[in-house]
């Protein structure tokens, strides 16, 4: 039986074994408000998986889901103000 395989480890390492750019890691860093209103959002999801949910979690739910679409609204604005030709 012949084995058969890459030869070399360039041809399928190349991209998946690179660090970020920065250009990514700014982005990154632009969308973490999203990231984290999401990560909130969830655990207010969570905590009500096991019990029917009363009105403070009903309340927390609410509170998280308009802060996930504040941040959204908040990337979204930001973006197209630093896209030139964009918005203004």
């Amino acid at each position: 039986m012949v084995y058969i395989g890459a030869v070399q480890a360039v041809v399928t390492a190349d991209v998946f074994d690179r660090e970020p750019t920065a250009a990514e890691l700014d982005a990154i860093e632009c969308e973490m408000p999203v990231i984290q209103a999401n990560i909130e959002l969830l655990d207010a999801q969570i905590i009500t998986l096991d019990r029917t949910p009363n009105e403070v979690d009903a309340r927390r739910i609410r509170r998280a889901h308009r802060r996930v679409l504040a941040a959204r609204r908040t990337l979204a604005n930001t973006a197209a103000t630093q896209v030139p030709g964009v918005g203004a």
